[in-house]
């Protein structure tokens, strides 16, 4: 079983050194510029405020309202300039959602411009309040989240965080570098899933049948889903321009990206997390069944996964269409609010794009239950019969 993932893996690991090639990132010049006189730096700090005073108010017929220009004294939290205290401009325009509302103690985002001379002087430009601080509400959630899996999961809670890390670096570190020096979405995407998912199962489930059944079901998932997104992306005439967004990375100077590959790329992360769950789930059932009944024969433990797989399948493709229709809601809302017609809405591409996303992730979890369940029952059968001859 060692020696299977150890193939499996380097196998990945040869794919790799060939599709990733470090290259030259777009944009750079191998030759150095003349540095100029004077740059600007645009610093992004925390602060608390400690004053608020309106200092203009003036009538805007666009917003049916007032401009209202506020100076907000503040102290610095961070950055260079922690410690000290600074005026910044805050505008209020009427338009609820854009306006950031304060009041003393607040603790808000700031957008700093600052000059630097050649002889290393800086002075600050402008000081804008540019949002609120959020980040200290998610540290505690994440603190939550990482006690929560330690206390209830223990060894195997933290071997899921091992995995998470695996997965936070494998995006960060390799697929998104790697697309910003403009190498071919899906195929990065593939590779970097595949090596996420063997790390991952690694680290859960050691070097054994349960990760190896786990791992190949979540590849056969994934490979389906990653066909079935190109093949009715196509057919579907999807441009991968549905949002603000992907039409904002056509105009990032020096880098030119495959908007459809992207797509294709965001559809196959976002399934791989429900693949695995249900891949590990029915191998994990059959490992426990094999366990309690060392005599049950092969074609009973694959009957058993498949028992386990329609279980979770019919709860975790219900997930996976709740979670985007989530993130649709407002949209959802507007259709009703202005009685959009149906076949408006279905040929939308936002629309489109968010059902086939939904349906290939779907696609993807059935096809992995009868993959693992057969592989782990196969490999329960193997050892099984080698048990028996070694008894022999």
């Amino acid at each position: 079983m060692r020696k299977i993932l150890k193939i499996v893996l380097t196998c990945w690991l040869l794919m790799y050194s060939v599709i990733w090639v470090p290259g030259v990132a777009l944009g750079q010049s191998e030759t150095p510029e003349l540095l100029p006189d004077t740059k600007y730096l645009e610093l992004y700090e925390k602060a608390v405020v400690l004053e608020i005073d309106e200092i203009s108010k003036n009538k805007n017929n666009a917003f049916q309202g007032s401009l209202v220009e506020q100076k907000v004294k503040v102290r610095v939290l961070s950055g260079q300039y922690k410690g000290k205290t600074l005026t910044a401009q805050n505008t209020l325009s009427g338009t609820e959602g854009y306006d950031i509302e304060l009041k003393a103690d607040d603790e808000v985002v700031l957008y700093i411009t600052v000059e630097e001379k050649m002889d290393g002087e800086k002075s600050i430009q402008n000081i804008y309040v540019a949002d609120r601080v959020r980040s200290n509400a998610l540290g505690w959630l994440g603190l939550l989240f990482v006690g929560l899996i330690i206390v209830i999961g223990r060894v195997q809670g933290i071997k899921a965080l091992m995995g998470l890390g695996v997965t936070i670096i494998g995006v960060y570190k390799v697929l998104l570098p790697g697309l910003m020096a403009g190498k071919s979405p899906l195929p990065l995407t593939i590779l970097v899933l595949i090596g996420v998912t063997l790390l991952t199962m690694i680290f859960v489930a050691g070097f054994t049948q349960k990760a190896l059944a786990a791992t190949l079901g979540t590849l056969g998932g994934l490979l389906t889903a990653g066909f079935l997104a190109y093949a009715f992306g196509d057919l579907a005439q999807l441009s991968g321009l549905a949002t603000e967004e992907d039409r904002m990375l056509l105009y990032v100077e020096g880098l030119k990206f495959d908007m459809r590959g992207l797509l294709f790329s965001g559809i196959l992360i976002g399934a791989l997390g429900a693949i695995m769950d249900v891949a590990m789930s029915v191998a994990s059932a059959i490992s426990e069944i094999k366990k309690a009944n060392h005599s049950i024969r092969p074609m009973q433990l694959v009957a058993a996964g498949m028992n386990v797989g329609r279980d979770i399948m019919g709860t975790m493709a219900n997930t996976l269409i709740l979670a985007y229709t989530g993130g649709a809601l407002p949209f959802m809302l507007l259709f009703m609010a202005y009685k959009m017609e149906p076949i408006r809405i279905v040929n939308w591409e936002l629309i489109a794009t968010e059902i086939v996303r939904a349906l290939v992730g779907s696609i993807g979890l059935i096809i992995c239950v009868p993959i693992t369940a057969l592989v782990a029952g196969w490999l329960a059968g193997r050892s099984a019969g080698l048990e028996k001859r070694e008894s022999i």
